[in-house]
């Protein structure tokens, strides 16, 4: 098999093509070729860390200039390197044509100037990242602190560009050293968004601090030599529980792991719901979009949706007429947003159709052309099947009550879109008692704004490192040595103390 496409190695500015090798993507269909990254690992880490320092004569209005800069230049239908990045995806992503353009076409506002402004303001304080912030302790000394980069390795995940480009935008805001793996399965995404830089900021610092490559996972020639607090401070690892569980093992004092590690999603429709035929209507359709948008891949993707009507022959039919109108809702999304899955999981539709043929228990609605399906539970319990729900297939259970909802979170429990707000204004101190990391407006599960925590964790302040300049007055702040010295003079320190 031929190479369809190359992933360089883009190394501070220079883009590397030389001593490729064969790769294959996630999914077996394709082959890349990439530089065999044991011949290059040596150079991918500073060979000293006093070479930041160009980062920090950087104002952040510099910072800002730049990125803005890139955001003008991201515009895809005039971007090369995101047109190859495109079509390199179309061959290692699961997505559907139209749906992998339109993650393309949304990253150019992520680079605005108020967007990067309000994130780094709303995520670590404007005025950490640009100096010493003072303040002054109840014993008198005087602190200055301040938010410094680190040298960070990124592991993102490969479901959409935009995880490429929040990585690449964090890692500015933080003036972070930043090494990037391509997933590959979005093998180019990142490197287009790097090529840009380089067009736009050629010899700067803030491109002279951006590495980013492919090299096959657990592979030990590249990864004992680079995973290494000499080279790395933190490793920042999004993706499977396998390859987050993997990265552990080179965590050591000095190298510290920034899990956004693999998440479920669930839902709470309340009793509400049910008022009349066009609240029905709007609450379908709102579920249908938390479920469908990028072909239920994501995290924050509904699946399970819990709704508050009761078990008895009334609550069931009203579940069950919800589960027709969700799924009317879902195939008639527009493309962009959802589209019958291209690799839908036979052993899913395995169980559905056996799930079709227990009628007691399920009502399937839809399903019978992999299109997407709707599974009504005709009591209050999820299928057993419910950790493999994907490709548009979700499963609604009738509760009576909220402990059936609440036994159901746990520390994998990412987002809960829940309807109406009054529920979740009632539901936001227990919830996350359980594990719950986000509530959301129902129809926003996947509409998540960058300026906000993920995964119940602010990632860039993480990425930060929080140093102290403390200043002591011995007139002001009693020092350990005068406590040594004569009696009468140490009685009245002490009173002090």
């Amino acid at each position: 098999m031929s190479a369809a496409f190359t992933v360089p190695l883009f190394l501070r500015g220079e883009v590397i093509t030389d001593d490729l090798v064969p790769f294959g993507t996630r999914g077996g269909g394709s082959e890349f070729q990439g530089p065999d990254m044991s011949k290059y690992v040596e150079r991918l880490p500073l060979a000293n860390p006093m070479q930041m320092a160009d980062l920090y004569d950087l104002g952040f209005d510099e910072i800002l200039d730049v990125l803005e800069a890139v955001g003008d230049a991201l515009v895809f239908e005039k971007n090369a390197h995101m047109q190859e990045a495109y079509e390199a995806a179309l061959l290692a992503n699961p997505l559907p044509a139209a749906m992998l353009k339109n993650s393309y076409q949304i990253l150019q506002p992520l680079f605005a100037r108020a967007n990067v402004l309000e994130v780094a303001d709303s995520q670590v304080g404007l005025n950490y990242l640009n100096g010493w912030v003072p303040q002054r302790l109840a014993d008198g000394r005087e602190l200055r602190v301040r938010a410094f980069g680190s040298r960070v390795l990124h592991i993102p995940a490969g479901n959409g560009g935009l995880v490429s480009a929040v990585t690449i935008l964090r890692s500015v805001i933080a003036r972070c050293d930043t090494i990037i793996k391509a997933p590959s399965n979005d093998p180019l995404t990142a490197m287009a968004i790097a090529r840009t830089l380089a067009d736009v900021a050629p010899d700067h610092p803030i491109t002279k601090h951006l590495v980013v490559g492919y090299w096959k996972g657990g592979d030990l020639s590249v990864e004992e030599e680079l995973y290494q607090p000499q080279h790395i401070e933190k490793i920042v690892a999004w993706g499977g529980l396998a390859s987050v569980k993997h990265v552990t093992r080179y965590i050591q004092p000095g190298l510290e792991l920034i899990a956004l590690d693999p998440k479920r999603s669930a839902t709470i429709i309340g009793a509400e719901a049910f008022e009349d035929e066009a609240t029905m209507r709007d609450v379908a359709g709102r579920a249908a979009v938390d479920i469908g948008v990028a072909n239920q891949e994501g995290c924050a993707n509904a699946r399970v949706i819990y709704v508050m009507s009761g078990t008895d022959a009334a609550g069931i039919a009203n579940a069950n007429r919800l589960g027709e109108m969700i799924y009317e809702a879902l195939v008639a999304l527009p493309e962009f947003i959802s589209t019958p899955p291209l690799h839908p999981s036979r052993e899913l539709f395995e169980h559905l159709e056996a799930s079709r043929m227990t009628e007691d228990w399920y009502r399937v609605i839809g399903g019978e052309h992999r299109e997407g399906a709707i599974v009504v539970s005709q009591f209050d319990s999820a299928v057993d099947y419910s950790a493999m729900l994907s490709g548009r297939v979700a499963n609604i259970v009738p509760v009576d009550s909220l402990d059936k909802v609440t036994g159901a979170v746990n520390a994998y429990t990412q987002t809960i879109g829940i309807y109406p707000e009054s529920l979740k204004r009632q539901l936001r101190d227990q919830l996350p008692l359980f594990g719950a990391q986000r509530l959301t407006s129902l129809g926003y599960a996947c509409n998540v704004a960058i300026a906000m925590p993920q995964d119940a964790i602010e990632p860039i302040r993480r990425m930060c490192k929080w140093i102290v300049d403390e200043e002591c007055d011995p007139e002001v702040v009693i020092p350990l040595w005068r406590l040594g010295q004569a009696p009468g003079a140490a009685d009245a320190d002490l009173a002090q103390v």
